[in-house]
Order: structure tokens, then C-alpha cells, then sequence
């Protein structure tokens, strides 16, 4: 089987969530570490300008946003389990309510206690990303804390039984997705997030995820990780080729893009779809031909005009 490299930086949440996975499964993982900003000139050609973090290749099939980047590790090597106990939509459910609704309070406290830092450049290129300006976050401190106590009151509620993790005795993926934006407010907020909010509650179960670790993994260049991409060939697809349930039909060109922030489309040809999964092809003179694998939840697919 080819290598897991993982494209991402150190400060993104989520490629936490993904590096604590590595450590959940006791992977082996090449880590390829990428600028937070773009443009990324060896790994565009990769995603098709995707520009979210982490990015998941394998040979020349990438694989874009961590709820489908869990689903193919799990595929790929299923145990120890991120869904145990069959409760893979439970833990996927419980991972899309809990990063869409604390990951955007999250960046707001942490620009709060770095605003001062921020250059103009920076702040630019998230506007690109975000839809608005970082520096804009503050004023509204109020209310991110607000949203952030909300949810971490219902977090606390669920461990309040004494269980070791959210689905009970083994960790899944929803502890991985609670962690992480509470891991990114620890490492960069000044201890600002340790002030405001209820985190001490939660130091118990935080240290058993982090003590999952991140695996082993060994350093790889982005121009080695392109080279990989571009001589290597995309595999046979695990889902069907005409399954898309909205119709889209293999061969189409259709854009695929994320529906809430960096919404960046990806152009390429319908390769396969399900109700979980859209794979397109994409030709590029750097990268060669590969396959771009989105999840469906959060993503939309439409013909290219």
C-alpha cells in the first residue's frame, strides 16, 4: 500500500484532528509540512487549488476535508476503530455539530488575543479564506464566549458520568473533533481560553486524547510528495461509478466547493459519487493525473457551465 502523507502545519486544528487519528490508529505517516498561507505552489497542483488544511494523499489520490479524511483511514485500516461500537454516524454527527459550531467562536477568541501580531498580509490572505477580516473578530468577543460555554456545557454534560471518552470506554472520532479546536484556543490564546472559559473541567479527558499522540511519522518534501503525485496512478474507485444521487453522471465536469468558508472550486471530470463521496479527475502538467476525493456534507457538486 502506498504512503499517508499528510499535507499541514503545526498550528492547524485541523491537522491535529487528523495527527491524533495517526496516533488513535498507531500509523506510520509521512508528514509533509506546508505553508499556513497560500499560495502553495507544490501542493495546488495536487488539489486543484483546494486550499483547506489538512490535505490527505495517498500516490495520486487526494483527499480533501478530515471527516473524509477519518472515513479513509478507517477504510483503509480498520482498527483500533474511530467509530467503535458501530457508531460511526454517531461520532460523525457528533463531529460535524461540535466543528461547526465552535471552530469559527474559536478563531474569534484566538484573533482576540493576537490581534496586535496579525501583519496586513495576513490578515489579507484570511479574508480570502474566511469571507471577512480577522482584525473585524474582537469586537465580538462577547458573543464567541457565549457560543463557546454553550457548547462546551454540553460537552461537560456528556463526560459528567465519569466515562473516559464521548462514546464511553475507547476514544472516536468526536473526541478527535472536540479536541482539536480546544487544542488550537489552549496552544493560542496566551492562556486567555484557559481564563474564560471551563477548560480545567475538562483537563481529565483532554490528556487522555492527547496522550494518543500523533503516530510515527517521518518528514517528507512537498516537491517529493508532488513527484509521488505525478508518477504514481490514481486507484480503482471503492464506490460506484454511477451512484451520485443527484444525477451528476461520470464524465461530467462539474466544480466541486466547500459551502462554508474557503470556497475555492475544484474543476475536474466525474470519476465516481455516493451519498458520501464525490471522486473527480484532474489533469495537471505538474501533478499529472490524479483523483480529488471530496465528502459530500459540506461540499457542493454542480456542472461545470
Amino acid at each position: 500500500m502506498a504512503d499517508l502523507i499528510l499535507h499541514h502545519y503545526a498550528l492547524s486544528p485541523y491537522s491535529e484532528k487528523i495527527r491524533v487519528a495517526m496516533g488513535l490508529k498507531g500509523l506510520e505517516w509521512r508528514s509533509v509540512l506546508i505553508s499556513p498561507v497560500v499560495p502553495r505552489p507544490d501542493l495546488m497542483p495536487l488539489t486543484g487549488g483546494y486550499r483547506r488544511t489538512p490535505v490527505l494523499q495517498i500516490g495520486a489520490n487526494i483527499y480533501c476535508d478530515t471527516q473524509l479524511i477519518l472515513r479513509t483511514l478507517e477504510r483503509l485500516h480498520p482498527t483500533p476503530s474511530l467509530f467503535p461500537g458501530n457508531s460511526q454516524g454517531l461520532a460523525t454527527a457528533l463531529a460535524w455539530w461540535w466543528d461547526r459550531s465552535t471552530f469559527l467562536p474559536a478563531v474569534g477568541l484566538v484573533a482576540s488575543a493576537n490581534v496586535e501580531l496579525f501583519t496586513s498580509e495576513f490578515v489579507e490572505e484570511r479574508r480570502g479564506f474566511l469571507g471577512f477580516a480577522l482584525t473585524d473578530m474582537p469586537a465580538n468577543l462577547t458573543q464567541y464566549l457565549q457560543q463557546l460555554s454553550a457548547h462546551l456545557d454540553w460537552l461537560l454534560s456528556i463526560l459528567a458520568d465519569g466515562r473516559a471518552f464521548v462514546l464511553g470506554d475507547a476514544p472516536s472520532a468526536a473526541d478527535l473533533a472536540a479536541y482539536h479546536v480546544i487544542w488550537f484556543m489552549r496552544q493560542n490564546s496566551g492562556g486567555k481560553a484557559e481564563q474564560l472559559l471551563p477548560l480545567g473541567r475538562l483537563s481529565g479527558w483532554y490528556d487522555r486524547v492527547k496522550a494518543l499522540g500523533h503516530g510515527r511519522q517521518q518528514q517528507m518534501s512537498t516537491t517529493d510528495a508532488l513527484a509521488i503525485g505525478r508518477d504514481s496512478q490514481p486507484v480503482t474507485p471503492h464506490i460506484p461509478a454511477g451512484g451520485d444521487p443527484s444525477g451528476l453522471k461520470p464524465g461530467q465536469r462539474i466544480t466541486v466547493t466547500p459551502d462554508d468558508m474557503g470556497r475555492d472550486p475544484v474543476t475536474g471530470e466525474l470519476v465516481a459519487a455516493d451519498c458520501q463521496e464525490i471522486i473527480i479527475r484532474r489533469n495537471d502538467p505538474t501533478a499529472g493525473t490524479v483523483h480529488v476525493h471530496f465528502p459530500r456534507a459540506g461540499f457542493d457538486a454542480v456542472p461545470k457551465g
